[in-house]
Order: C-alpha cells, then sequence, then structure tokens
C-alpha cells in the first residue's frame, strides 16, 4: 500500500511506490516544499538489467570540475554544486520500491518560500502551456509575451510553473524536433561535397545535448580571401528566416574595393541567444584564421552586442544606419512632418552617413 505524503509529513524508511517516476515525484514533491531541488543519481541493477536500487540527490551533490581560476575564460557559470550529501534510496524488489535510506542534512541555505516555485526540478512547461506558446509563436507573438499572457491568466508570473529561459527551451526542443532527419543530413552531404571541390570550403555545426543539430556556419575560399582583404568592417543581419523550419539566415557580409557587397560566411541559427551568437562568431573568426574586425555593423540587438563583447572585445560596435532611419521613422515619425524638424534631421543623418562611410574606407 503506497504511503501518502501530506503538506507536513516527511519522508521516512519502509515508505512504498511503484514506479520510478512516482519515486522521483515523491521526493521532488518533498523537496520542492523544503527548498532545494532535485536530481536523479546512480542506479543499480542486476544481472537481467532490471534496477536494484535507486538513489535521488540533491541538485547541490557533488562538485563542479576543478577550473584553474588564474586561468582566463570566457564564460563562467555560477557554482551550484557545494558537496551536498542530502538524498534518497530506493530498493526495488518484486516492484516494489521502497525507501531504504534517507540523509535529511544540507550543507547549503534551503530556498525561501517565494524562491521555492522557481527551483529547476520544481519548472516544467505542461502540455496546456505548451500548446499556447506553440500557437501564440505561430502568430507572430515572441516568448516574452507569451509567457506574460499566461501569467495574467493564473494570477501571476510564480504560478506559470516554468520561467521564460523555460519557454525559450521549450520552443527551441520543438523546432528542433520539426527538423527532419533526411534535410540535416542532406545540408550535411551538401558541405562535404562543397569540401571535395574546394579544399579551404569550412563548415561547422553545433549540436545539442540530444545531439541534434541545431546551428550551423559556412564559407568558401572565395569568402576567405574577400574576409583577408575587406575583413576590417563587417555586417551582421538576422533579418530573413527560412520557410519551412523557421531559422534565422545570418549572413556576414563586407564592402569590397568596388562598393560591392561581398559575402564572408553564412549561418542558419536555431535561436538569437548571446549563446548562439557566441558559438556563431567564434566559428567565424576560427574560420578566418582568428583575424578580428575592427568595426561590426549590426542592428540593435541586447543579445548580439554581448556577443561582440565577449568575442570581439576591441571592435567597435556599430548600429546600421538603415536600421536608425527606420527607427526614428517609427518613433519620430511626427515630427518629420515639420518642414524644419525634417530638414534639419536630413542634415544629420546625412552628415552621420558620410562619417560613418569615410570611416569604413578609412578615409577618417
Amino acid at each position: 500500500m503506497d504511503e501518502v505524503i501530506g503538506e507536513d509529513e516527511q519522508l521516512k524508511v519502509g515508505m512504498q511506490v511503484h514506479y520510478d517516476e512516482e519515486a522521483y515525484n515523491m521526493y521532488n514533491s518533498y523537496a520542492l516544499r523544503k527548498g532545494f531541488s532535485v536530481r536523479k543519481g546512480h542506479v543499480q541493477r542486476d544481472s537481467s538489467n532490471n534496477i536494484r536500487q535507486r538513489h535521488f540527490l540533491c541538485s547541490n551533490e557533488g562538485f563542479a570540475q576543478y577550473h584553474n581560476v588564474f586561468e582566463p575564460t570566457k564564460h563562467r557559470k555560477l557554482e551550484t554544486r557545494v558537496g551536498c550529501m542530502a538524498m534518497i534510496s530506493f530498493t526495488v524488489k518484486d516492484g516494489i520500491w521502497t525507501i531504504s535510506h534517507i540523509n535529511s542534512e544540507h550543507n547549503h541555505e534551503l530556498a525561501k518560500p517565494e524562491e521555492r516555485p522557481f527551483l529547476k526540478s520544481g519548472r516544467n512547461v505542461t502540455n496546456a502551456c505548451g500548446h499556447v506558446f506553440t500557437s501564440m509563436k505561430d502568430a507572430g507573438i515572441g516568448p516574452t509575451k507569451s509567457f506574460s499572457f499566461i501569467g495574467n491568466e493564473v494570477g501571476g508570473l510564480a504560478n506559470v510553473g516554468c520561467t521564460k529561459k523555460d519557454v525559450y527551451n521549450y520552443l527551441q526542443r520543438k523546432k528542433e524536433e520539426m527538423m527532419e532527419a533526411g534535410d540535416a543530413q542532406s545540408l550535411l552531404n551538401h558541405f562535404k561535397l562543397k569540401q571535395g571541390d574546394d579544399s579551404n570550403f569550412f563548415y561547422s555545426m553545433q549540436l545539442d545535448q540530444y545531439s541534434q543539430m541545431t546551428n550551423f556556419f559556412w564559407r568558401d575560399s572565395r569568402s576567405k580571401l574577400d574576409y583577408d582583404c575587406f575583413g576590417d568592417v563587417i555586417c551582421f543581419d538576422t533579418t530573413f528566416r527560412t520557410n519551412k523550419y523557421d531559422l534565422i539566415c545570418a549572413p556576414i557580409v563586407g564592402v569590397n574595393h568596388h562598393w560591392r557587397n561581398v559575402l564572408f560566411g553564412c549561418a542558419f541559427l536555431l535561436d538569437e541567444t548571446t549563446e548562439s551568437f557566441v558559438w556563431l562568431f567564434e566559428t567565424f573568426l576560427d574560420s578566418m584564421g582568428n583575424k578580428t574586425p575592427v568595426t561590426v555593423f549590426t542592428d540593435e540587438d541586447k543579445a548580439m552586442a554581448n556577443a561582440i563583447q565577449i568575442v570581439f572585445p576591441h571592435a567597435s560596435h556599430r548600429l546600421c544606419t538603415w536600421h536608425i532611419a527606420k527607427n526614428a521613422s517609427k518613433r519620430i515619425g511626427s515630427y518629420l512632418a515639420i518642414p524644419e524638424f525634417k530638414k534639419n534631421s536630413l542634415i544629420v543623418y546625412m552628415g552621420v552617413a558620410l562619417k560613418l562611410n569615410f570611416k569604413f574606407h578609412g578615409i577618417a
């Protein structure tokens, strides 16, 4: 007979459940009430590969991999592994999962009541919420707005059951599931074929934790030659998307001595996060022999700006004049109806554009 755990009851040795999922949920619900997160630990199996014993751990168990504090690094996440020994063990016999050992002592502070809804093992995008997020994305509504919409519907963001980052991850996984293996393999085969025809052809793919291809980058030998000559200034844009998979098409372009656009490389990105942009820029640098640009022109995107600061810390980041003019027409369009304002703003805009173009070509 299963033991029912009340709000204030403790787990005890001898309590029983019937399935792996029940065992995890029993410990996880207890952990979330107490203020810590749970992860799955070691499994012991018998000669027939049946589970004989199963451990569930506090998420702060163990220690992070050693990092030399004197070694420079571009990313360093907050360490949460502090060697906590809190855990629970289930012994499995004849299909019955029985609690055989409990350690309830933690060596770290537990989450406060207002923090507990955001513990990792308690966050989950439900099927109902997932359907809403997917439908709103298909309608052109971003994850931030759809997350706020759900929060208003359920009486606050703390009641959604997940965070905005979880929504991004959920939508990304859905996009990955849509990507047909045949299409991804066809793209890989095409890259290999191009590399066979062009020994300097370069391509790279990024895999996620499920070994699925997410981001792609490529450039040919002509792009490398153009970048060697004209790569002091690059323009990066993520305006366009592919039709079938809604991947972001991200070309990296420049201008040659004939005022013609030249393509330095191109990428398909799954999302517009800082992590994806960092991967792309680092891959781009690697393909170009680590020659860094002097100036990078982009649109106004915070994630893009963060990635540029990380990968190109000494480059000047500038906004494209086309985007400046477009934003001006949106935000101060009413003032442009005033002749004097329009005349003066046009003079200022042309002056900025000329200055940027002179700097672009090394004249000033």
